[in-house]
């Protein structure tokens, strides 16, 4: 088995569409009645969801009326929300059938299936001419790729010159590795961890200029201080969130990466840069 089919497995959940429906019905709203903001606790999967969505998306100086890309969109929540916020047209690439069939069909939901386009593939060999994008984001997707070096040159290829690229990934940042399984590998043999210098050298090489770097680890704790408080409160987590997409698994895996972000082992950190 590949790689690429072990990382797609490890997100497939099997009935994906129809959860997202119960729990949206167990607030009382309806595929016809949702909005982009109901769905967005279970489709922007990485820490802190739509608020470090916006804290990304506005240090790339989006402009209306143009494309974007959204590398390892899942469920395509970050390409719905940048849709809207910034007047933009939105492609999304991710691995995993699922979430790409999905994601669609939340797109129709909410009626942007003219202006957020999902396709199954891999960032690694996307099928866009060179150019074609005036700006590019992913957020939480380079744990699961090992070769990026190969990974920044093609998003380099299919941008155009001045194009902004925003990454928000899981990084290392000290010398203990995560207890496995974490949200997004089940164990090593799918988890490619390096530091935020080792992004920034592989960026370099791929002709990108860096021009931000941030480490969100103190954001990360605090919003998971706050999602812990707020589940005892309500005896237990809301019917919309990423336990929907972990399901039973969730706790084990969200508590291993909370671990090691205390630690300071591992943290969330953006990088910002720009093809000259």
């Amino acid at each position: 088995m590949t790689s690429d089919q072990n990382i797609s497995d490890h997100y497939e959940h099997g009935g994906l569409l129809l959860a997202i429906e119960t729990g949206l019905t167990e607030l009382g709203l309806s595929p016809d009645t949702a909005s982009i903001h109901d769905l967005a606790p279970v489709d922007e999967f990485h820490i802190g969801g739509r608020t470090a969505s916006t804290h990304l998306l506005d240090q790339l100086s989006i402009r209306a009326g143009t494309n974007i890309l959204d590398i390892g969109c899942g469920l395509g929540g970050g390409a719905r929300f940048t849709a809207t916020a910034y007047d933009v047209k939105v492609t999304g690439i991710d691995l995993t059938h699922e979430y790409v069939e999905t994601g669609q069909a939340l797109c129709r939901w909410v009626g942007l299936a003219e202006r957020v386009n999902l396709q199954q593939g891999s960032a690694l060999s996307m099928p866009f001419p060179d150019g074609a994008f005036d700006g590019a984001y992913m957020m939480h997707v380079g744990m699961n790729i090992e070769a990026k070096d190969a990974l920044f040159a093609e998003v380099h290829r299919v941008l155009a010159p001045g194009a902004h690229f925003g990454i928000y990934d899981i990084m290392q940042t000290g010398p203990g590795d995560p207890e496995y399984p974490v949200p997004w590998a089940a164990s090593e043999k799918t988890s490619w961890l390096i530091s935020p210098t080792d992004y920034k050298q592989a960026l370099e090489a791929a002709g990108f200029s860096i021009i931000t770097e941030t480490n969100r680890r103190n954001f990360a704790l605090e919003f998971f201080r706050k999602t812990k408080e707020a589940n005892i409160a309500n005896d237990g987590p809301p019917p919309l969130g990423l336990h929907t997409l972990m399901q039973h698994k969730a706790a084990e895996r969200v508590g291993n990466m909370v671990a090691s972000l205390s630690a300071g082992n591992i943290a969330p950190v953006e990088i910002i840069a720009v093809k000259p």
